[in-house]
């Protein structure tokens, strides 16, 4: 059973920075694709950005397209979203998911999905 842990969410004024973290624990051995999501109050979640564990793909929302930066540190079994320039539109619960498809675009839909952590929260601040 595959168990995710988001860290690293707070309370930000705009144009500020924050790193979000989100540790795997009881992964097997291949390849996966990690995805950052995001849910606003009364929105649905909304893809951000997602990487292979090997960290040789990855891909982003235009909305974040260099803002964001995603990473896997496999040493430590994290991925991690570098979040720069934030706006108050950036405020959300962010997850991260984990799936064994392939990265493609059908992994910008939640439903591709295997597992998720329970979330951490982005306040941005105008």
């Amino acid at each position: 059973q595959v168990q995710l842990k988001e860290s690293g969410g707070g309370s930000v004024q705009a144009g500020g920075s924050l790193t979000l973290s989100c540790g795997i624990f009881g992964r097997g051995s291949g390849g996966y694709v990690m995805g950052w999501f995001r849910q606003a109050p009364g929105k649905e979640r909304t893809f951000v950005a997602a990487v292979t564990t090997s960290g040789s793909n990855s891909m982003y929302a235009d909305a974040v397209k260099g803002r964001f930066t995603i990473s896997v540190d496999n040493s430590k079994n994290t991925v991690n979203l570098q979040m720069n320039s934030l706006t108050p539109e950036d405020t959300a619960v962010y997850y991260c998911g984990v799936t064994t498809g392939r990265l493609t675009i059908a992994t910008m839909a939640p439903r591709a999905y295997s597992f998720w952590g329970q979330g951490t929260q982005v306040t941005v601040s105008s």
